[in-house]
């Protein structure tokens, strides 16, 4: 073994032989990409397949802390892209992961980051086939950065778009909602507060291709990462030119979720998720939906949480416990910042 250091130094990303140590003992010896060139090279049966469309989406990560219960910045940065790739209708294939390391960074961090990775690609049948590491002086970036790009396949026929929502369409979601959000505020320990909350962070490339399997009329998919669910439910109502009310009551969030938001005065619908698919789907394909997302781990926990109806293009609203009702609106500026 060459790499003897403990921790990152400016030398390990000058381009001699200490970079040359790290990026094969901590990177390439477990992505174990096809070849050391400047580019991957991809070829996939599913390329040749009439009407099949490419897919290709990137997105950086600098969550804080970068290790939290239930995953760290090496997990979420391969479950956002796959997921990116996955709501849209697309099979995710291949990834790219570029990484800016703090100088003193420790290795085995890294090591850990990194092994993070190739589970979480592993499990979402993807593959990290290319990279690059950066190596900045001490102050300049908060102990590591990651980049990740993802490349996959829409299937011939597949069609996901917001604008197609229509009125009647019920809303659906495979989980819990806000536990991301709260378990990076609880990790943070800023608040003196003890909460035992894991992320949802988590793939959703296997869940959508079963919903799709038995509800092909699904409308439109989102993962709602920042800014909650409001924010997707907002973004669908605007493209769409409809009106959404989703009922309280059928909200499905962790008691400790909501026990953390009441104190902190945070509105859970606005809490970021790293798992949580939120589906558009004909009335008539609800039900088939649900239980093909209750069959799998990522959906057990499924529910209908309102309706697409015919009124003011753009509004949410919130059908609320008392039988009332508000506006749900597009969240303003942040509630909780490098979550992601």
């Amino acid at each position: 073994m060459a790499l003897r250091d403990d921790r990152v130094t400016l030398a390990h990303g000058g381009g001699g032989s200490a970079m040359r140590d790290l990026i094969e003992e901590v990177f390439t010896s477990v992505f174990q990409p096809d070849a050391m060139e400047d580019q991957a090279r991809l070829m996939d049966e599913a390329l040749r397949e009439p009407g099949a469309r490419l897919a290709f989406t990137t997105d950086s990560f600098v969550v804080d802390p970068v290790e939290f219960p239930g995953g760290d910045i090496g997990k979420i940065a391969v479950c956002g892209t796959v997921n990116d790739l996955a709501v849209g209708g697309a099979r995710p294939l291949w990834l790219s992961a570029a990484f800016i390391i703090e100088e003193g960074c420790e290795i085995a961090l890294l090591r850990r980051i990194v092994e993070s990775m190739r589970e979480e690609a592993s499990r979402a049948g993807v593959r990290i086939v290319t990279g690059d590491t950066k190596v900045v002086g001490r102050g300049s970036a908060d102990t590591v950065f990651v980049t990740t790009a993802g490349v996959g396949v829409i299937p011939a026929g597949r069609d996901l778009r917001a604008a197609a929502v229509a009125e009647g369409d019920v809303v659906l979601v495979n989980g819990v909602l806000g536990d991301h959000g709260a378990a990076i505020l609880a990790a943070r320990g800023e608040m003196a507060l003890t909460a035992d909350i894991p992320s949802d962070c988590q793939g959703l490339g296997h869940l959508m291709e079963a919903v799709l399997a038995a509800a092909p009329g699904t409308r439109a998919a989102r993962d709602a990462t920042r800014g909650g669910v409001a924010s997707v439910l907002n973004e669908v109502a605007e493209a769409a030119g409809c009106a959404i009310e989703i009922d309280e009551l059928a909200l499905p969030m962790r008691a400790e979720v909501k026990g953390l938001c009441e104190i902190l005065g945070l509105d859970p619908l606005y809490l970021a998720n790293e798992g949580t698919l939120v589906l558009f789907v004909p009335e008539a394909d609800a039900e088939a939906a649900l239980a093909a997302m209750r069959a799998m781990p990522e959906g057990a926990g499924a529910v209908a949480i309102g309706r697409v109806l015919d009124g003011e293009a753009g509004r949410v609203t919130m059908r609320t416990a008392f039988g009332g009702a508000r506006i749900v609106d597009m969240l303003v500026g942040d509630q909780l910042p490098r979550i992601c």
